[in-house]
């Protein structure tokens, strides 16, 4: 392995957008995690096609099960909406029932 690949490149970038600036932060943290993990760079990781594959594979499946718990974390906080939302019309409808008194 050639130490070149692991001399850091510097490059000066300005970004219009902050979400494109955080992803491009969010690839950089994960590039010196994985080298800081494995000891070299996704370029010198010699795998062959399968287990890059796989790896990809894994991710995939990885994301599916994020997106499914976001769905539920999402239908809980839909849910508890309503069932507030509800909650806070009985009330009112049951004050002005028994103001009215029409509430037994």
């Amino acid at each position: 392995m050639s130490n070149q690949h692991y001399n850091m490149a510097k490059k000066e970038i300005e970004f219009r957008d902050p979400v494109v600036e955080a992803v491009v932060d969010k690839f950089v943290g994960r590039s010196d995690v994985g080298f800081a993990k494995y000891g070299k760079t996704m370029r010198d990781d010699r795998s062959n096609l399968s287990v890059w594959a796989n790896h990809l594979q894994e991710e995939l499946m990885d994301a599916v099960l994020y997106i499914q718990r976001l769905k539920e974390e999402l239908e809980d906080i839909q849910n508890a909406k309503i069932t507030n939302a509800l909650s806070v019309e009985y009330t009112s409808v049951k004050c002005n029932c028994e103001k009215n008194g029409k509430y037994n």
